[in-house]
């Protein structure tokens, strides 16, 4: 194994474990600081914290599912889908950096989530935004993680698309 290789596979482990570890973190704290359903001002109405336990997926869907169910949809298929993923981004040394990085963000917020969920047996969230002409649901760190994930992989397919059609149009 070359030393670039090793220093490769330290860093997705490194930056994997900072995505749970903020994530779980935060959720200790939640959970041992604010009472459920405990309403508290970041800023102003616009940012603020709310302790919900989540046993659905998603803005809650799913919660009402029978539990055996719940436990192969929510647990047992993403458990699969991670494991594929960790596969893949340790497998293939080729990945553009991006996509290490995308895969980091998306694979460790979904270990963040699945933990709660097998540990706790719910997902806890708490951060709330209200624009005033949007709001989102209540949502956690894992869902940052993911989300920028998916905006990384999302921003590389818009940008490889374009570059494509440059290509194109210049031949």
């Amino acid at each position: 194994m070359t030393s670039k290789h090793t220093f490769r596979i330290i860093f997705l482990i490194f930056f994997l474990l900072l995505n749970i570890g903020c994530d779980q973190i935060s959720k200790n704290i939640v959970r041992n600081r604010i009472s459920d359903y405990e309403h508290i001002s970041i800023i102003k109405d616009t940012f603020t914290l709310t302790k919900v336990e989540n046993s659905g997926a998603f803005l809650s869907l799913g919660d009402q599912m029978p539990y055996v169910f719940r436990l192969i949809i929510l647990s047992g298929l993403p458990l699969l889908f991670l494991g594929y993923g960790l596969y893949y981004l340790f497998s293939n040394r080729n990945l553009p950096g991006t996509m290490q990085i995308a895969l980091c963000f998306l694979i460790g917020g979904g270990i963040g989530n699945l933990y709660d969920r097998i540990v706790h047996g719910s997902v806890t969230d708490f951060m709330h935004l209200d624009f005033k002409i949007f709001e989102t649901g209540v949502f956690n760190f894992a869902d940052i993680s993911i989300m920028i994930g998916v905006g990384i992989l999302l921003f590389q397919s818009i940008k490889g698309k374009i570059k494509h059609r440059v290509v194109i149009e210049r031949d």
